[in-house]
């Protein structure tokens, strides 16, 4: 397999685990380097603690699942945008001209980001910026879309093609690192954890496999 690497941009440092997490244990196994940056530390979702508390146990929790899911070769960076405010923040804080020096560097062959059709409005938020980052730069690899709280539903460009990932060897790792997002019980664990099954084993099934995760791509 070629050594080719792998980045995710996502809003929350759960998304990627719950969007791609068994593709990323895969690649991992297959020796492919990752990055995963984080737009946010996701310190909103405990608004009764301290803000330091909470992007503390988050980060220590995002260490735990990312090491679960792909042992020493993911490298994960942190934007600390603050959540419903991307958009603003993006450009007063210059992450194109951060993201871009990333890209340029570590020449991805495939990006991994959210959906146009997800409702959460952060993760919209960096579907745009991704998109129109992408375009700028030139970016000649893969741009594919992952759903986090949408289910199936792909609305836009829904005929665009798709990769398909058998993880069914990886999705019990996938299950082990969400669980280490201790802090996200209900938040998105309890609420997410029934689509994450629902979703793994219908696409497993259309595609004859146990598990599965699909992915659109939209560049």
């Amino acid at each position: 397999m070629k050594n080719d690497t792998i980045l995710v941009l996502c809003a929350h440092n759960d998304d990627q685990i719950i969007g791609v997490g068994g593709t990323l244990a895969k690649y991992a196994k297959q020796g492919k380097p990752i990055i995963i940056i984080i737009f946010s530390y996701g310190e909103s979702s405990h608004p009764h603690y301290q803000k330091e508390v909470i992007i503390k146990t988050r980060v220590k929790e995002s260490i735990r699942a990312d090491k679960i899911l792909c042992g020493d070769k993911a490298k994960t960076y942190y934007l600390g945008l603050t959540e419903g405010k991307f958009q603003k923040e993006i450009k007063n804080k210059k992450i194109s001209q951060k993201i871009e020096k990333i890209i340029r560097q570590s020449k991805p062959s495939k990006i991994f980001t959210h959906s146009i059709d997800d409702p959460h409005p952060d993760h919209k938020a960096v579907n745009k910026f991704v998109m129109n980052l992408t375009e700028k730069i030139g970016f000649k690899g893969d741009v594919y879309s992952f759903n986090v709280w949408n289910l199936f539903i792909n609305l836009r460009k829904r005929n665009l093609p798709k990769l398909v990932v058998d993880i069914s060897d990886t999705f019990k790792k996938k299950i082990e690192a969400l669980e280490k997002h201790k802090s996200q019980a209900i938040q998105a664990r309890l609420p997410l954890t029934w689509s994450i099954y629902f979703k793994a084993i219908i696409h497993g099934f259309l595609n004859k496999m146990k598990y599965a995760e699909v992915f659109y791509k939209i560049k």
